[in-house]
């Protein structure tokens, strides 16, 4: 039988950045879980897994070098699934992402997928995740899931759409300078050998909505001031008044809200809503104010096209075109060192309300969603809605719990009371 051809994709106008940004010691990786109410079965999640990844060529990949550019190159076999034996998102070794860019793990009752950054972003790995989870439970009860809220079916032909790079489709015709100053950055002690501390705050999903609407803004934005007030706080804190910095966070808007797109590739860009403390002291309204009008002024259609335009004509350039593949990655890692953390405090990602098809539901307990840290910047926030739960997961790769302390504090002084569990070093099972 002759041997099957191996789809590849060029990476994403959004993933060229993360091989060459990546370290010794850290790559840019984001995590998904899903929790049961019954213990996960490793050869069946196994069996699942084969049954899974050829429905989605563009992420159970491996990332190959080229001479001009990285690209993807989909995986002749499934990767083997691993049990959860450390702390979540340990580091992904380049070396291991040249052979597979994805993780999937076991633990007790959870599934969870880690993605390396290149190829998906949180909705299109949320998709692979569901319809994983919903093949795993056929094959173990032998039911029947319907294919919708983002469960795919296994065995349909690959949809080119879902494979598109769409920044090139929705590229305007005039760009938008991307020029911004640098932000505060909270320093601590490193935690050794790679720790990262994992704290998840539990809160009423509605209560933490009526008090978003209580203000007129979105949850995003409301989560997003709150942040910005603790880091605010912090630096008030910590630094002379004449040296103090910007206060900003970085939010991923999904570009599919506004660009009509099925893509399962990267399709989001950032917006860095703050305030500046060297103009005074804010109160939490005038934070509010300034972080719902600034992305309420950049997330349109009109802005969202003109920074896309930017990123593509840059990457258009002939001489990035000719230039081998060695050189690009020293200056885009240049380039990555000067802007890519330092214009914001922490990145809150949102991916929004869970639904699924309620033949799946009654088997779920629990979604999560986590980043990783960034290599210079120890702090991220990543937060999802489901069954009535809005669940904010704050990472950390130093010592000292300073930002979940203040902003967990900042919530309850509003109302909103969190139930708080978190990773240990002491024992393996989340408290």
């Amino acid at each position: 039988m002759a041997k099957r051809q191996l789809r590849w994709l060029k990476l994403d106008n959004a993933a060229k950045i993360y091989p060459a940004a990546k370290r010794r010691d850290w790559s840019n990786v984001f995590r998904l879980s899903v929790t049961l109410n019954e213990k996960i079965d490793p050869k069946a999640l196994q069996q699942a897994l084969a049954n899974t990844v050829k429905r989605f060529p563009s992420i159970a990949v491996r990332v190959r070098r080229g001479v001009f550019w990285y690209y993807l190159e989909e995986i002749e076999s499934p990767p083997k699934v691993i049990y959860e034996y450390d702390h979540p998102l340990t580091h992904m070794p380049f070396d291991d992402i040249l052979k597979c860019a994805i993780r999937v793990l076991y633990y007790q009752n959870r599934i969870a997928v880690e993605f390396f950054h290149a190829v998906a972003d949180g909705n299109g790995g949320m998709i692979f995740l569901k319809s994983l989870a919903a093949e795993y439970l056929e094959l173990v009860h032998k039911v029947k899931i319907p294919y919708e809220y983002g469960v795919l079916d296994r065995n349909e032909p690959v949809n080119d759409k879902e494979l598109a790079d769409d920044f090139l489709k929705y590229a305007g015709k005039v760009k938008k300078s991307r020029t911004e100053a640098t932000a505060f950055q909270l320093k601590g002690r490193r935690e050794e050998n790679g720790f990262k501390n994992i704290v998840i705050a539990e809160l009423d999903a509605d209560k933490a909505l009526e008090k978003a609407r209580s203000y007129n803004v979105t949850l995003t934005e409301f989560m997003t001031a709150v942040m910005i007030k603790s880091f605010m706080e912090i630096q008030e804190e910590r630094v002379e008044e004449k040296k103090r910095r910007p206060i900003k966070a970085l939010v991923p808007a999904n570009l599919r809200r506004m660009f009509p797109s099925d893509s399962l590739r990267n399709f989001v860009l950032y917006v860095t809503p703050g305030i500046d403390p060297r103009l005074g002291s804010y109160s939490f309204d005038e934070i509010l104010k300034e972080v719902h009008h600034q992305m309420e002024l950049e997330l349109t259609p009109k802005r969202m096209s003109a920074r896309i335009y930017s990123n593509v004509k840059m990457e258009q350039m002939l001489i990035l075109k000719i230039l081998p593949l060695f050189i690009k990655n020293i200056g885009m890692k240049i380039a990555y060192n000067l802007n890519g953390e330092k214009k914001s405090c922490i990145t809150i990602s949102n991916l929004g309300v869970i639904k699924l098809p309620k033949e799946m539901d009654k088997y779920v307990e629990q979604f999560g969603f986590t980043l990783g840290v960034q290599h210079t910047s120890p702090n991220n926030c990543a937060m999802l809605s489901y069954d009535g739960k809005l669940y904010i997961a704050m990472i950390r790769g130093i010592k000292e719990p300073v930002l979940e302390h203040r902003f967990i504090m900042n919530l309850k002084e509003m109302g909103l009371k969190a139930k708080l569990s978190s990773n240990s070093r002491r024992s393996r099972e989340e408290k």
